[in-house]
């Protein structure tokens, strides 16, 4: 008897200790989609969605890993400014994680295009774009997963840090490398070459002290919290720059010269207008990153 009760426990051991047939299909699928979306992320850091995809490896359990998703309207017909500035971003925070020693399959970036997944706004009610929620590994997004996009702005930075505070996972936001700023420095070193070859017999205004005193100051602050007193003339420069070349191309339309004297004009004005309002641009969009306009040195 004391034999029969033996085996009886040690069959209901063993077969405690078995995995189940469902269990083991659980795990082969999670893998598969672990292995998928791996896959994926290796050609592009954001993986774009349709609602087979969605539905398949976010929305159907199981799953081990968080998606945060980005629902955008990037088709031109759509003619969503915002969600193009918005991708940009995004881009800049997905590759950032995609390409550092930290990268694991812990957290992925895909992005829901409504033209190509408009089922999957629907399924989620949503009616505006853009919008990010972030999908967890466990259970269903909460309110705090849906990112504050008006409080926030959606900076590649900001977006970090709405990602490390619902999935801990850190991401150092990388930027290639913008030119705009050390073109600018090239030409205005230029002029300011050209200006003392020009004065070269009279370079008195080299040791003028207010002269370099405002190109001292001469600096655009970053934040739109904080802005320096030589800011405001700097703008008031570039607009002041801006209308002359109109009216330079107002002058080359309407005066009485010479057809080549109102060629070198319309140049000139063409060449203010599009230099310096693509500059004050280019400073709305370093102090505002939600500004969504820009032109030539955007």
């Amino acid at each position: 008897m004391f034999y029969k009760l033996l085996i009886v426990v040690f069959l209901a051991v063993s077969l405690q200790g078995t995995p189940s047939d469902g269990q083991k299909k659980k795990e082969t699928l999670l893998s598969e989609k672990v292995s998928q979306m791996m896959e994926w992320a290796s050609k592009r850091a954001v993986i774009r969605m349709n609602g087979e995809k969605f539905r398949r490896l976010i929305r159907a359990p199981p799953r081990n890993y968080s998606v945060v998703i980005m629902f955008t309207a990037l088709q031109p017909q759509r003619q969503c400014a915002v969600c193009k500035q918005a991708d940009e971003e995004y881009q800049i925070l997905a590759n950032s994680w995609r390409y550092s020693n930290a990268f694991t399959n812990r957290i992925f970036f895909a992005t829901v295009d409504f033209d190509e997944g408009s089922d999957v706004f629907q399924m989620l009610n949503m009616n505006s774009a853009p919008t990010f929620i972030n999908f967890p590994a466990k259970g269903k997004p909460k309110r705090a997963d849906t990112y504050e996009l008006q409080v926030r702005g959606f900076a590649a930075e900001q977006l970090a840090r709405w990602v490390a505070d619902r999935t801990d996972v850190h991401i150092r936001v990388i930027r290639p490398p913008n030119y705009a700023g050390p073109l600018m420095l090239g030409l205005l070193l230029a002029f300011i070459g050209s200006l003392a070859y020009l004065r070269r017999n009279n370079l008195e205004f080299l040791f003028n002290k207010n002269v370099w005193a405002f190109s001292a100051l001469s600096y655009i602050h970053g934040s739109s919290q904080a802005q320096f007193v030589a800011e405001t003339h700097i703008v008031l420069l570039f607009n002041a720059a801006v209308t002359l070349g109109m009216v330079l191309l107002h002058e080359a339309a309407t005066s009485d010269l010479d057809v080549g004297k109102r060629k070198i004009m319309c140049v000139a004005g063409i060449g203010l207008v599009v230099l310096f309002f693509s500059w004050l641009l280019s400073i709305f969009r370093a102090k505002y990153h939600g500004y969504p306009y820009s032109f030539l040195l955007g």
